[in-house]
């Protein structure tokens, strides 16, 4: 390794480039950039104080991500046209490739600059990018959309950069997404643009197990604050992101002041907002694996026929995780994280993410109503923002393109399309989950069902199939192992009768009945073919003289018309009668049939012990009331969810 000594044009220090490929390094003493070239050492202008983000990775760290060790060199810190920031840290790989590792809000993304092929395409330009859109030119890479389009400015920096970044100077670009965490960045600060590919990384990924273990220790600890004095009214305030907040109110005057390392500068005067947060801003609660503090509290308010609804979201902050969000609606709360917009694929009404499906709820305009406590960008009053919500219970994901007014056909002004697209994941979770995590007092229940709610009693259709898969089994076994006896049977020729009306009658000879077990009495009549017989019968005990009487009608018909051939009945039939007392019984038989002036061959069996599957049935249909009543409840459950929705699938079409 080349080290080359230079002193600083800026104070005459000493500075040491001790990477080949660096371009510039940061003198130590004075803070200016210094930058290298083939004829002379150039003074590029000096940086800030890099602002402490509490990041956990640090200049000299050595770490190794996909077989290739590297080292941090460099650090600089970017600003966002909206007002944010982030870090940016510069990776010397032992291959003699640079990586870019940005880091924002508890995420980081390792990518290395790529050089397109010959005659692959061209990148669009930055004003024909839109957002959302493929980015088909890059090779060898998934499809890839384009996120955000922004501007960053060089804000400070540390150490060896390799590139030649001047102080406060201002670049434009556009990220990319793809569906797997794959991230990219096209830099249009030269042409063509130049590519930056990669995905997103963990701690763990690039050798650096020691700090996610200690990222996750960090969690338990509270939010470090600075006690400021707000510059409208002198009252005592605390920063509880000190390094990321750009934006705050003042508790005491209410005054929205924005936030320029660690100053307070006012803005306007707030009207005070018509609702309270519910979660106390400092709160420390354990919700979505992680301690999170409350920082911030926001109004937004949709309208749709005229009429303006409203809901609060709350923000969160853990240094080592990042921001998540608490949203409240109707009494209903979720659990909203950011998710890669590349993972997501979208149509106008449906979105697929995570192998899952979501039904688009309902577009609209969101604007901000009131603000209070600390944001990580320069939020406003007023504020619009396109969202799209589309749902799978428990999860709500949430498209927000942020939106601006420009100059529309005939002067008037029209919203367009910002500069950024967002995806949010939120999770259904209950009011008792609130309470526990931060503390509240008793939060107010919903009154009707959230979009994203599951059906509360949804389990009682595994149990209900549970129990009639048993009971078909237990009939099954039933029906093997029953006791089946046949006690009497016997064929008769009957004579053709009178007339129409006309009956014979048929008296058995004596047979005996086991008490305690069911009666199944079987006529076969084979000369029934497009006519009708039908037996009246009784049981006579011999003992006590009990009559049972027992109809049994046998019927078949068939034929053919246009739509082909068809039959109905059998000329066998059955019938089930429950138990009799034992004793030994005789079998009155009158019966009549339509052909009368025919003769007709008739069989009769009389078994016991025959399981009827009708008893099985009777069984599951007592079973199945209170499930059947349950479905009907969760229908009007679904119709209540999609009442809110214009998209409802429960509206006449």
């Amino acid at each position: 390794m080349s080290i080359v000594e230079v002193n600083c044009p800026g104070c005459g220090a000493q500075v040491v480039f001790k990477i080949p490929g660096s371009v510039v390094t940061v003198c130590e003493y004075c803070k200016s950039v210094v930058a290298r070239g083939d004829r002379a050492i150039e003074d590029l202008g000096k940086v800030a104080d890099l602002a402490d983000t509490q990041s956990p990775l640090q200049l000299g760290l050595k770490g190794a991500y996909q077989g290739a060790w590297f080292e941090l060199t460099g650090r600089a810190q970017l600003g966002h046209e909206a007002g944010s920031m982030w870090d940016e840290w510069y990776a010397a790989f032992s291959d003699g490739r640079w990586g870019w590792l940005a880091e924002a809000q508890g995420r980081f993304y390792m990518t290395f600059q790529v050089s397109l092929p010959p005659n692959e395409g061209e990148i669009p330009s930055l004003d024909r990018l839109e957002l959302g859109q493929g980015v088909p030119a890059i090779p060898g890479q998934v499809p890839m959309m384009v996120a955000e389009k922004g501007e960053a400015r060089a804000l400070s920096a540390k150490g060896e950069i390799p590139y030649r970044l001047v102080p406060g100077q201002t670049y434009y670009y556009a990220d990319l997404s793809g569906p797997h965490g794959e991230f990219g960045t096209l830099d249009f600060s030269e042409t063509p643009p130049l590519v930056f590919l990669g995905k997103e990384v963990t701690l763990a990924e690039m050798g650096f197990p020691e700090l996610a273990a200690a990222a996750q220790e960090a969690q338990a600890r509270h939010v470090a604050a600075v006690h400021l004095f707000c510059p409208n009214c002198g009252g005592p305030l605390d920063l509880r992101a000190p390094d990321i907040t750009e934006r705050v109110t003042c508790p005491n005057c209410g005054s929205l002041l924005d936030v320029n390392s660690g100053q307070l500068k006012f803005l306007k005067a707030l009207q005070p907002g018509k609702v309270a947060p519910v979660i106390t801003l400092g709160a420390v609660g354990e919700i979505g694996g992680g301690r999170f503090m409350a920082i911030g509290f926001m109004q937004r308010s949709v309208e749709f026929e005229h009429i303006r609804y409203y809901w609060e979201e709350y923000l969160l902050y853990n240094p080592q995780i990042g921001f998540r969000w608490l949203v409240r609606s109707d009494d209903h709360w979720d659990f909203v994280e950011t998710v890669s917009p590349g993972s997501v694929t979208c149509t106008s009404k449906l979105a697929a993410y995570n192998n899952l499906q979501f039904k688009i709820y309902q577009s609209s305009l969101a604007r901000v109503e009131y603000v209070f406590g600390e944001f990580y960008w320069k939020v406003t009053v007023g504020e619009l923002t396109k969202t799209t919500d589309f749902v799978h219970p428990p999860y709500v994901l949430s498209q927000e393109v942020s939106v601006s007014y420009g100059q529309g056909s005939g002067g008037h002004h029209k919203p367009i399309e910002g500069s950024e697209i967002n995806w949010s994941l939120g999770t259904y979770v209950t009011p008792d989950t609130i309470e526990k995590a931060f503390g509240t007092p008793k939060l107010p229940r919903p009154s009707k069902p959230a979009p994203n709610q599951v059906f509360p009693h949804k389990a009682i259709y595994k149990y209900w199939g549970w129990m009639m898969l048993a009971v078909f089994v237990l009939g099954l076994i039933i029906n093997i192992a029953a006791p089946r006896q046949k006690v009497f049977e016997q064929s008769y020729s009957l004579q053709p009768v009178a007339n129409a009306t006309a009956t014979q009658v048929i008296f058995t000879d004596p047979f005996p009945l086991k008490a305690g077990r069911n009666i199944k009495v079987t006529a076969s009549a084979p000369g029934v073919s497009n006519s009708w017989l039908y037996i009246d019968g009784d049981f006579v005990s011999d003992a006590t003289g009990l009559v049972q009487t027992f109809p049994l009608p046998v019927e078949y018909y068939f034929g053919s018309d246009s739509d082909g051939s068809w039959s109905e009945g059998s000329s066998t039939a059955d019938v089930n009668i429950s138990a009799l007392p034992g004793d030994n019984y005789n079998m009155r038989l009158e019966i009549q049939w339509e052909h009368w002036q025919q003769p007709m061959a008739l069989t009769v069996r009389v078994e016991q012990g025959v399981p009827s599957l009708g008893h099985m049935f009777l069984v599951m249909l007592v079973i199945s009331i209170i499930p059947m009543l349950v479905a009907i409840y969760h229908l009007i459950f679904a119709r209540r969810r999609w009442d809110d929705s214009p998209y409802s699938p429960f509206q006449q079409k």
